[in-house]
């Protein structure tokens, strides 16, 4: 996964962790978990808030 996988990784991030709320997770706590997560392999620095925003957006459609 690359950071650009918006979809996948907030699929991976619900089923990996039920117990965050993904409305509100901080931005540097959700990069952390993003880049934990098994099959991630991306480059820290590629990651900006916006990319962040759209994953936590997901996460959350997801959830609904």
């Amino acid at each position: 996964m690359k950071w650009v996988d918006t979809l996948e990784i907030a699929e991976t991030l619900d089923e990996t962790h039920p117990d965050i709320d993904p409305a509100i997770i901080r931005f540097t706590q959700l990069r952390e978990l993003v880049m934990a997560l098994p099959g991630f392999d991306d480059d820290a620095a590629r990651c900006g808030e916006r990319i962040l925003e759209a994953i936590q957006q997901a996460w959350i459609d997801e959830r609904a």
